[in-house]
């Protein structure tokens, strides 16, 4: 049977990624009120907030953070071709023609 140390240990992490969790959405909730002057700049909090409330939820409550280095691959050549996509559409923005009358 497990120790009772060693799941309360486990517990209070869990608690304290799940208050880190909380005090993420309401940072999210709170800059929903704030209006940047560049959609740009909206856009990257958004998107830095996101990253690492995922990270905490798919580091502790998915387990991958006590995972083998092939989790880790896997998620590092997904990583590469996401950028690698997001970078060719970027690429690609300017390519495409403009109606005709705009």
């Amino acid at each position: 049977m497990a120790d009772s140390h060693d799941i309360s240990k486990h517990v209070k992490t869990y608690i304290g990624i799940f208050i880190a969790l909380l005090i993420g959405t309401v940072i999210t909730v709170g800059l929903y009120y704030v209006h940047f002057n560049s959609i740009a700049v909206t856009i990257a909090v958004a998107l830095v907030i996101a990253t690492l409330k995922s990270f905490l939820v798919a580091g502790y409550f998915m387990h991958l953070m006590s995972e083998k280095k092939t989790i880790y691959w896997i998620m590092g050549v997904t990583i590469f071709f996401f950028l690698a996509l997001v970078g060719l559409f970027v690429w690609s923005l300017y390519d495409i023609p403009k109606p005709r009358g705009l």
